[in-house]
């Protein structure tokens, strides 16, 4: 609102850099993964973390809308050249067995921290402004860029270098695994963004929260989001994965549908909401963490195809709940938790079974598929 005002615009139209914002994100989340395995992890994570902090600080001192907007975009390029690499990165310096643990923990640590970081730059924005909270939280990212000089993981010198885009998408893609996975993934997101993006709209409408009372509640949901995430480590090993994930899924959508439609007591209805997103956690870093296993060297591109599935989730959970919202009540937004949660869940049962043999690797035989893959 503050952003709107200072521009003399429409909250409406303030709105749109965070609009603008995703949409950069989802596309760089997807582009950045075969960049990434062509030319090195440490490459990309520092062109990502250094034009994320310029463009961060840079909003900081946008004189009108249309450059903060821009810059908006720029953060948005930068931010989702990071998930992947990222994620890839930790997959190569850590055992295969140990992997989905890592990648549980990270994904359980990423809500830990939006859960205490959205709230606590909404106040500092309240007391400093919108300006001097971007200024500070560049400075943050310029830390972090420093440190991940220092630190961040030279890549091996026997790493093959070829440059390939196209291709990597081509040979991922021509597995069921990554093929079912998109579709598990992008389903099952709608489901949960939808129970997350009007969790607050409805307790409020509902049992009268004001908006300061609704925090309680929706850190208890996002408590139950990391319990969710961590248990990646044990579903990701588990020889009943893909009935797991069925059935992680189905929970969740049921959850949503009784959340939204049945009358209960408020905190029946957030211990339920919190029991819904928390086994809607599971399922997403559960595949990023398997993916590792079946794209060899393409981790980062296999990362970023599950990336761009939990973005396109999102968008497509949001939009579809808020016209279900205004044509119908919230009750069908429950309807559509169980209908995407259903189609998720029946092809996670009957096409991400544990495949044997080397059918879960990319059908070349270069020098990119690790040969622990191959022995696979």
């Amino acid at each position: 609102m503050s952003i709107a005002a200072e521009f003399e615009t429409s909250v409406a139209v303030a709105g749109q850099l965070a609009t603008a914002t995703f949409a950069a994100w989802a596309a760089s989340v997807v582009l950045c993964g075969p960049l990434s395995d062509s030319l090195g992890r440490r490459p990309i994570a520092l062109t990502g973390l250094g034009f994320l902090t310029a463009s961060t600080i840079g909003c900081a001192f946008a004189p009108n809308l249309a450059v903060l907007l821009l810059l908006r975009v720029l953060a948005g390029l930068a931010g989702g050249m990071i998930p992947p690499n990222g994620l890839a990165a930790v997959s190569e310096v850590i055992s295969p067995e140990k992997r989905a643990q890592a990648v549980g923990g990270l994904m359980a640590f990423n809500i830990f921290m939006a859960a205490i970081c959205v709230p606590g730059v909404a106040l500092l924005a309240e007391w400093l402004g919108w300006r001097a909270t971007l200024l500070a939280w560049g400075i943050v990212l310029a830390t972090a860029l420093v440190l991940n000089w220092l630190w961040f993981p030279r890549d091996s010198a026997t790493r093959v270098r070829d440059f390939s885009f196209l291709s990597r998408f081509k040979e991922l893609l021509s597995l069921r695994f990554f093929r079912a996975a998109i579709f598990v993934v992008v389903s099952q997101r709608i489901a949960y963004w939808a129970i997350v993006s009007y969790l607050a709209a409805f307790l409020i409408q509902t049992y009268g929260l004001s908006l300061g009372s609704v925090a309680a509640p929706l850190a208890i949901a996002a408590a139950g989001q990391v319990v969710g995430s961590y248990a990646t480590s044990y579903v990701a090993g588990s020889r009943h994965r893909s009935t797991l994930i069925a059935a992680s899924i189905l929970v969740g959508g049921l959850c949503g549908l009784v959340f939204f439609s049945v009358p209960l007591g408020l905190w029946y209805a957030v211990a339920l909401a919190a029991v819904g997103t928390g086994v809607l956690s599971i399922p997403f870093p559960t595949l990023a963490a398997v993916s590792t296993q079946h794209s060899g060297q393409s981790r980062a591109t296999g990362i970023g195809l599950l990336g761009l599935g939990n973005q396109s989730g999102g968008a497509g959970g949001a939009a579809l709940a808020g016209v279900l919202l205004a044509t119908t009540g919230f009750h069908a937004v429950g309807y559509l938790c169980l209908g995407v949660s259903l189609a998720s869940a029946l092809v996670a049962a009957l096409l991400m079974r544990q495949p044997s043999g080397n059918s879960a690797q990319p059908k070349r035989t270069s020098p990119q598929v690790d040969q622990s893959q191959q022995e696979n």
